[in-house]
């Protein structure tokens, strides 16, 4: 930039990513977006060219998620800009951090259906924690101090910048913003104090208590003070999907994942118990199942940083609203061991009677067989990322987590297409882990176009693919549910995946038989020359268990393949 002139709108707009601590961002180019593209010439933000929009958002959906630190993704208008709607949805839905830049036709042109426009900020209203049209090049620097604020306070989520060519090519006079002041934005931190005398009474008459944590735990940090509460209290932990990490898998008071494919250990004390504490966790429909049935005799308390949360799904008798970790952190003094003896020896049964478990003959190559020798492979040291499905599930029960931000996954939009790129974005941010993406073959292909990406960078990323030729859980449904009449599931088609990978100059396994799991396995691990994939063909009907159906209560638990029909699920799948 001459210092005879005042820097142009983008200019600033990259003065203002840098003055955020922004060291990347992935995006895909287009005319609307040029001005910006060439103002990161002399940046010394990394910007990493992906193959897809799509991609890109994932990538800074991982990005965020593995370290906390908002994700930045820059994109050209219309199509562009529209290709992130299905990151933005992921981001929301799992509260993650995530800045999105979007060029936009000049502001003379707004309204006129000029080439490549969109109304972006109108398309992706319902999908972000708030969304700005720049009009004024002056503004550029006001806007992305409160984008960043609004995605990283609070509850964490997307937030959306629409810039017009002409904003950003023309002058820009104003200078650095100030810290963000947004009238009406509150931001939650300690509880008050007599709902927390109140939660700590009720919890001190429980004998049979269940502390239940979601994601919020994950982002907030709580991870430690939860443990220890847990072992203050005596208490079981169980966590949702995202939950993951946020207390040690590992740890003896720990039951595992809850919900539809949960461990049946986890399930049942979440039936039985007389005392329920959600920390950071939002009641959601793979948890509770039939709502009405759902804990209707135990003490309900819930820990949030968004008020929206309370009373949504369940109606509680406590509810604390702040930051998980804080809350957690000014309970403890308040409370003391109680008498849980006889229920931890009773989960302990539930636990000795109903493991999660496999059968092997040697001949037949199980999905979880594998993922379950991943998890020994990798001791709980490695960053894992999922798609969404029948491996995601697999992989949630038998890959134990034991740090946070170590399991990268989406939840409540169930994205195919984003366990690969969102690997990627957290390799970027944490490229001394190393990280393994486990997906499905169908999955995969949604976003595969990005091991381009990975082996540009050499990214030390594991491609683990569960290849059982179908889209296995609606396989799945079709067999239980819907007598097996089969429609739209059979992957029939699918690539050589050894050999795609190899054409993109990937390292690529293949696993077929049992005797052949720990030898590929070991040798991807310790692969260090970049990406690589390793495909598992593995046994094609298998289904996962646990299964709580649909809108089926907790008792309706399937612990293994039923014998006789099954009546439809309520609700979605």
């Amino acid at each position: 930039m001459s210092s005879q002139r005042p820097p142009t709108g983008a200019e600033r707009l990259v003065r203002s990513l840098e003055a955020q601590g922004v060291t990347h961002i992935f995006g895909l180019s287009g005319g609307a977006a040029i001005p910006i593209f060439d103002a990161l010439v002399d940046s010394k933000i990394k910007l990493v060219l992906v193959r897809h929009e799509q991609g890109a958002t994932h990538m800074a959906d991982g990005y965020a998620r593995a370290t906390g630190r908002p994700g930045v993704v820059l994109v050209t208008s219309g199509p562009g800009a529209t290709n992130t709607v299905t990151g933005l949805l992921t981001a929301m839905m799992d509260s993650v951090p995530i800045i999105v830049l979007t060029g936009q036709t000049p502001t003379f042109n707004l309204g006129n259906d000029a080439f490549q426009e969109a109304d972006v900020t109108g398309i992706t209203y319902a999908v972000v924690k708030h969304s700005y049209l720049v009009t004024r090049t002056d503004d550029i620097p006001q806007v992305v101090s409160e984008a960043f604020y609004l995605a990283t306070t609070g509850r964490p989520g997307p937030v959306l910048i629409d810039l017009p060519k002409d904003v950003t090519s023309g002058p820009c006079t104003a200078p650095e913003a100030d810290p963000p002041e947004i009238p009406g934005y509150m931001v939650p931190g300690h509880p008050d104090p007599a709902t927390l005398r109140r939660a700590a009474e009720l919890i001190s008459r429980s004998r049979r208590p269940v502390l239940y944590v979601g994601h919020g735990a994950v982002i907030s940090g709580a991870g430690t003070a939860i443990a220890e509460l847990s072992e203050k209290l005596q208490a079981p932990v169980v966590n949702t999907l995202l939950g993951k990490g946020a207390v040690d898998e590992t740890a003896p008071l720990h039951l595992g994942m809850l919900g539809m494919h949960g461990t049946a250990y986890a399930n049942k004390a979440v039936l039985n118990c007389d005392l329920i504490m959600a920390i950071g966790a939002r009641w959601d429909d793979r948890i509770t199942g039939k709502v009405s049935e759902f804990c209707t005799e135990a003490t309900r308390i819930h820990i949030d940083i968004d008020p929206a949360e309370f009373n949504k799904v369940i109606r509680v008798d406590a509810q604390l609203l702040g930051d998980a970790r804080l809350v957690v952190e000014d309970l403890l003094p308040l409370v003391s061991r109680l008498d849980t003896h006889a229920w931890l020896a009773q989960c302990a049964e539930w636990r000795r009677l109903h493991p999660l478990h496999y059968q092997t003959d040697g001949k037949v190559l199980r999905a979880q067989h594998v993922l379950d020798r991943l998890n020994a492979i990798i001791g709980g040291r490695s960053l894992v990322t999922t798609d969404v499905g029948q491996h995601q599930m697999w992989a949630a029960q038998f890959v134990l987590t034991r740090a946070n931000r170590m399991w990268l996954s989406s939840g409540g939009a169930g994205t195919m297409g984003f366990g690969f790129p969102a690997a990627i974005g957290a390799q970027f941010a944490r490229p001394e882990v190393p990280a393994w993406a486990v997906v499905g073959d169908g999955g995969f292909q949604m976003t595969l176009c990005e091991l381009s990406t990975a082996q540009i960078h050499k990214l030390k990323v594991k491609v683990l693919i569960i290849n059982n030729n179908y889209l296995g859980m609606v396989r799945q449904w079709q067999e239980l549910f819907f007598e097996n009449r089969l429609s739209g599931v059979d992957l029939e088609g699918n690539p050589d995946f050894v050999k795609l990978a190899q054409a993109y100059g990937v390292k690529a396994f293949r696993i077929r038989h049992p005797g052949e799991i720990d030898d590929v396995l070991r040798a991807a691990h310790e692969y260090d020359l970049g990406p690589c994939v390793v495909e598992a063909v593995v046994e094609k009907e298998d289904n996962v268990f646990p299964m709580i159906p649909a809108g089926a209560a907790l008792s309706g638990m399937l612990i293994e393949r039923p014998q006789q029909k099954l009546d439809k699920p309520e609700g979605s799948t």
